[in-house]
């Protein structure tokens, strides 16, 4: 069993979540920050959600069947 697995889907949908705040935040929709309107967070945020998703696969396919 692969007790990595679980921490590695855990890992990788914290960083979905806040990849996705960061797109939000870069493109304006969420206001109130320094990242506000900022281009560069909504990449930042596309390569976290890139990353994210990446982990979360790989957690889900090395979990035994």
């Amino acid at each position: 069993m692969n007790r990595q697995a679980p921490v590695e889907v855990l890992v990788g949908v914290l960083i979905v979540a806040v990849g996705i705040v960061w797109i939000g935040q870069g493109l304006g929709f969420l206001p109130g920050s320094f990242m506000s309107g900022d281009p560069f967070w909504a990449a930042a945020g596309g390569v976290a959600l890139v990353i994210g998703s990446v982990l979360v696969v790989r957690g889900l396919r090395s979990r035994p069947r």
